[in-house]
C-alpha cells in the first residue's frame, strides 16, 4: 500500500504535463513528504467542466460496510463503561482519515466515482514503500532527478468526520488506482504498486475516455523502468532540489 509519496516539481511543470488550463493552489511549496489526510494537488475535471490544479485531502470515503464495524467497536467499548450509546449518531460521527489506495474498481462503493466527472491525476516526484528488513521506507521514481509524473485517481466532495478534533468537516478528497508491482517494486512490496501514467496521452485517455477505455490503464508500469532513488527517509527530494 503506497501511503507515502512526493512532489518536488513546480506548478509550470505540473500544467505543462497535464494540460490544466486553471490553477487553485496558489503558492506551492515543494512537498518532500505527503502522507494520508495531508493537503495535496490533483489536476480534475472541475463541475464546470475546465481541467484544473487544485487541492485536495488524501483518502477518499471508507466503505460503509468499515465504517460500520468501527463503530460498532467504539460502541462495545462505550457500553462496557456502562455508557448509553446512540449508534445512529456515533456512526455518523465515526471518525476516519480515508482510504488512499483503490485496488477493486468493480465493487460497488468505487463504481458511483469512476465517471469522468470523478476522475482525476495525482502530480508525484518519487513515492515511497515501506520495507523494514530493506531499510525502512524506500523510495520509487524514474531516475535520480525524480521526473514529474502522475498516478491515476478520483476525487470527490465529501462531508465526513477525518479527526475528532475537527468535527464534522466538507473537503475534496482523493485517492489513486494500485495494481500489481514490476520488477522493481515488487520485491520491495510484493502485493501492489500504484497506477502510473507517464504520457500525455495516457492522462487524456483517464481524465476523458468512457471508463472501460480509462480501466485498461489499471496495469503495473513496465518492467525496468522505476529505480530506488533513496532509503529509510520519511521525505525524499533530490539533492539541491
Amino acid at each position: 500500500m503506497c501511503n507515502l509519496y512526493s512532489l518536488t516539481k513546480g506548478q509550470a511543470a505540473i500544467i505543462a504535463l497535464t494540460r490544466a488550463m486553471r490553477d487553485t493552489t496558489g503558492n506551492l511549496p515543494p512537498m518532500p513528504g505527503i502522507f494520508p489526510d495531508y493537503r495535496a494537488p490533483i489536476v480534475r475535471n472541475a463541475p464546470d467542466g475546465v481541467r484544473e490544479l487544485s487541492l485536495a485531502r488524501c483518502g477518499m470515503p471508507p466503505s460503509h460496510a468499515a465504517l460500520f464495524e468501527a463503530t460498532k467497536k467504539r460502541a462495545a467499548k462505550l457500553e462496557a463503561k456502562g455508557k448509553t450509546v446512540d449508534f445512529k449518531e456515533l456512526l455518523r460521527m465515526e471518525p476516519d482519515s480515508g482510504t488512499t489506495n483503490i485496488r477493486n474498481t468493480g465493487s460497488k462503493h468505487w463504481t458511483r466515482w469512476l465517471g469522468v466527472e470523478n476522475r482525476c491525476v495525482v502530480p508525484f516526484s518519487s513515492f515511497s514503500e515501506f520495507n523494514k528488513a530493506e531499510g525502512g521506507d524506500i523510495w520509487f521514481a524514474f531516475d535520480e532527478s525524480r521526473p514529474l509524473a502522475v498516478f491515476a485517481g478520483l476525487w470527490t466532495n465529501w462531508t465526513s468526520v477525518r479527526k475528532v478534533k475537527e468535527g464534522e468537516t466538507t473537503n475534496d478528497l482523493f485517492a489513486f488506482l494500485t495494481t500489481d508491482p514490476n520488477d522493481v517494486v515488487g520485491p520491495i512490496h510484493p502485493k501492489a504498486m500504484p497506477v502510473i501514467l507517464t504520457k500525455p496521452d495516457e492522462i487524456e485517455i483517464w481524465l476523458k475516455a468512457p471508463v472501460e477505455e480509462a480501466l485498461n490503464l489499471q496495469r503495473p508500469l513496465a518492467d525496468g523502468v522505476l529505480r530506488i532513488v533513496a532509503t529509510g527517509t520519511k521525505e525524499d527530494q533530490p539533492l539541491g532540489g
